[in-house]
């Protein structure tokens, strides 16, 4: 199922979300074009590694910011077209009315958290990868998990596809947004327990996601219910 548009119009123009896409875009397209060698060398620069964190050193090549910083430069780069893409149809989707819900600067700072919560839980369970981490899908995790909270009814335009059964159809927040959590503690009690890995950070998006679920309760505006 991937989601086209919600039926759920913000009161406000949502300037930090879209400034987020900017800047989450920007990067993507330096790191694609204009980086000598390719974004692989980038990643292990500006990306975020459990081991550097954990051990309080930097494995090299030598980090561009210093080792905690990591956690937010690494949430601008993204590993290819489709985790971009993907990454900011939700940012795009969902983002607006949980700005509109919390107002611009405490939106920042609820995104910027939910990324930093992912990592560390990332890094917590995967405290000895080397593995540079990147994308913006633990800060949007904890995005869909204040969606699910506020606006659990709110319909969301579907493209839903099964074989060749392709359909756009209208579906509840949470049955969408449901599912996706569900896919992902699925999946990450599956690898872990397997010992196996797949190059996605389930746990992030899961510490994001319940991240997202506390933060937006403590900084909703006072009177809104």
């Amino acid at each position: 199922m991937i989601p086209l548009k919600d039926e759920n119009p913000s009161r406000t123009i949502p300037v930090v979300n879209i400034c987020l896409i900017l800047a989450n875009l920007s990067v993507f397209i330096y790191q694609s074009f204009f980086v000598p060698g390719g974004a692989g060398p980038l990643f292990a620069r500006l990306g975020f590694i459990p081991y550097e964190l954990t051990h309080a050193v930097d494995i090299g090549p030598r980090n561009l910011a210093p080792v905690p910083m990591t956690i937010i430069t690494s949430m601008f780069m993204h590993a290819g077209w489709i985790h971009f893409l993907g990454n900011m149809l939700y940012l795009w989707i969902f983002g607006d009315n949980i700005e509109d819900e919390l107002g611009h600067l405490k939106y920042l700072f609820f995104y910027l958290l939910c990324g930093v919560s992912a990592s560390l839980t990332h890094g917590l369970v995967n405290y000895s990868s080397q593995i540079p981490t990147v994308g913006a899908s633990g800060a949007i995790a904890g995005v869909i998990g204040a969606y699910i909270l506020l606006f659990p009814g709110a319909r969301v335009r579907t493209l839903f596809i099964v074989f060749i059964f392709v359909r756009v159809i209208s579906v509840p927040a949470i049955i969408l947004l449901g599912y996706w959590i569900l896919i992902q503690v699925l999946s990450g009690i599956t690898e872990f327990g397997s010992g196996t890995g797949s190059g996605v950070a389930w746990f992030a998006h899961i510490g994001g996601f319940v991240t997202g679920l506390v933060l937006v309760t403590l900084m909703r505006k006072r009177g809104k219910k």
